[in-house]
């Protein structure tokens, strides 16, 4: 049984030197406050010491190469709290479930114990295993693919058969007409209209012919259709057995996750995501940790003061997580649920509806009367986004109001700075576009990576998707995911940090930083990159040189320019 006292930790050491937090921390998008670096610190030493319990978190010198495969990192938090007696500790938790198991000592315990030996969920997988039992014994009948075959046998006869009457129809049709055609000149009339008689009779013939046909195959299929549904039928009802327990099965959870939030209101899962774009809540939606360490603090009567979640561990096989990084709570599944629980909370304000561009200028680099190639700096935006408007489109729209087309030819993150051409013209536009759409456009990028690279050039290629529930985040995703190819050569390397040049072949979203930040790349993110590595003054990522022809001269033009960093 979980009480505050077991799950709330005090410092180890004395903390009267730190001040304590203002506001509460926006989750999506942070810094760390010093306390939860503290607390980080201490709960990381417990990941490292411990005894009670055993995970392979798949961490060098600590995972056999055997077990290699079976590596599961995982996303650990603490939540920064004042207790109803005054005192300052934090609160730890883990997303999902680590050491098999999702009541460890020292953390805190899930919103609801779905996986609970006497709870509903566990009876009701059971009954739903039973079903899958059946499933598999009947469709391992044997009689089923030899009834299968014999179906798909008639219906491809029935096929080549009444195929094969129609173009005899069609035959028929073009001999009467030319018989017609030559007969109303040679015959007389009286013997015309006989001949017309018999081919019109021979004409129906035909279609008669084809109506029976048609009934008769129909027949044969119907019944090879019967003797296979005796047997599949029981089955079918199974499946749609199993469908409507499973999503009884699903709401009933969805109803027991009842999430606190600061004033003492309860709001189910299933209330929380009915009103958003996509009503079901994701898979593990409320086992995160942020949620159970909001849950457990308001349960308890604590007051949240700050936040702080970092990955231990291997990192996934699709996403970018890099151990002991900090990383924002997700959008998908966290977003709606934080969106209640910090209901009433003093928050730091979202930092991204700042205006990152404001007091900054566009460097124009070339200009005529069909196009541009500018400057951006970092932390611009190509096009408006969702709440801020300001953006290399709407600055050049100011500058230049008589262009016409839609300007933008290709994009920039916002974070990355460098080369973009602009077409002020749309006949420019789709002449320039169209070479971007064939890749005959040469793009070379400088970043800075964390860490030392080696060997000293090659090829990346990883099939790359968005992250339906973390966007804008892209994933690794072998089965979905759309072919990317970075090629690289290292520059310089000092300060444990490698200077690389790369050369994009495709224009994938985030396609640099994430191979140079995925396993299945460098490993090693771009320095600053606050998405997939970590925060600095700037993301160290520069569009250095770019080469196209002019979109009307055809002309051969080369731009470039170097990097501030």
């Amino acid at each position: 049984m979980h009480s505050p006292e077991n799950c709330f930790t005090s410092f180890t050491q004395s903390i009267d030197e730190y001040t304590l937090p203002q506001k509460f921390t926006f989750p999506f998008y942070y810094d760390p406050h010093p306390l939860c670096l503290l607390a980080v610190s201490e709960l990381q030493h417990h990941l490292e010491t411990q005894t009670q319990w055993q995970h392979n978190f798949g961490l060098v010198g600590t995972c056999e190469p055997s077990h290699a495969e079976s590596a599961v990192g995982k996303m650990f938090g603490i939540l920064l709290v004042q207790n109803a007696q005054g005192e300052i500790g934090y609160l730890s938790a883990f997303s999902g479930k680590v050491a098999a198991q999702n009541h460890l000592p020292k953390f805190v315990p899930p919103v609801f114990d779905m996986f609970a030996q006497d709870g509903f969920l566990v009876e009701g997988q059971l009954v739903i295993n039973q079903i899958n039992a059946q499933i598999e014994h009947l469709e391992r009948n044997p009689e089923i693919s030899e009834f299968s075959l014999l179906l798909a046998a008639e219906e491809n006869a029935a096929n080549v058969k009444i195929e094969a009457h129609r173009n005899h129809i069609i035959s028929g049709r073009k001999d009467r007409k030319a018989q017609r055609v030559s007969a109303e000149i040679t015959l007389s009339p009286a013997d015309f209209l006989q001949l017309k008689t018999k081919l019109s009779n021979e004409s129906i013939g035909d279609k008669n012919q084809l109506r029976d046909l048609k009934i008769y195959w129909d027949d044969k299929i119907t019944l090879a259709k019967q003797r296979l549904n005796k047997l599949t039928d029981e089955i079918t009802l199974l499946k749609n057995k199993r469908k409507t327990l499973s999503n009884n099965l699903q709401q009933k959870l969805f109803k027991q996750y009842q999430f606190l939030n600061i004033k003492g209101d309860k709001k189910s899962l299933g209330d929380i995501f009915s009103d958003t774009v996509h009503p079901a809540p994701p898979a593990g939606s409320g086992e995160c940790a942020a949620p159970k360490l909001l849950h457990y603090a308001f349960k308890w009567q604590m007051k949240p003061l700050a936040l702080a979640e970092f990955w231990w561990g291997e990192p996934p096989k699709s996403e970018i997580r890099q151990h002991k990084n900090f990383y924002a709570a997700c959008q998908g599944k966290c977003q709606p649920i934080l969106g209640h629980m910090l209901e009433g909370i003093s928050m730091d304000e979202n930092p991204l509806l700042n205006n990152p561009a404001k007091g900054k200028t566009i460097d124009i680099v070339y200009q005529d009367e069909d196009m541009l190639v500018i400057n951006k700096p970092a932390e611009f935006l190509s096009v408006p986004g969702k709440n801020i408007s300001d953006s290399v489109y709407l600055r050049i729209k100011e500058l230049f109001p008589k262009a016409t087309g839609p300007l933008i030819v290709h994009r920039l993150d916002m974070s990355t700075s460098g080369l973009m051409v602009i077409a002020l013209t749309k006949r420019a536009h789709k002449s320039l576009q169209k070479q971007f759409i064939n890749r005959t456009v040469k793009k070379r990028y400088v970043a800075i990576i964390e860490g030392v690279l080696k060997p000293s050039e090659g090829v990346i290629n990883l099939p790359l998707r968005g992250d339906f529930e973390d966007r804008p985040r892209q994933l690794v995703c072998h089965q979905y995911g759309k072919l990317s190819e970075t090629k690289w050569q290292v520059l310089e390397q000092k300060n444990k940090q490698t200077k690389v040049h790369l050369y994009p072949k495709t224009g994938r979203t985030h396609q640099l930083r994430v191979h140079c930040a995925h396993s299945q790349g460098f490993n090693m993110p771009i320095l600053g990159d606050d998405m997939y590595g970590r925060k600095a003054e700037r993301l160290y990522l520069h569009a250095e040189f770019l080469e196209i022809n002019h979109p009307i001269t055809k002309k051969l033009m080369q731009f470039k320019v170097e990097a501030e960093f």
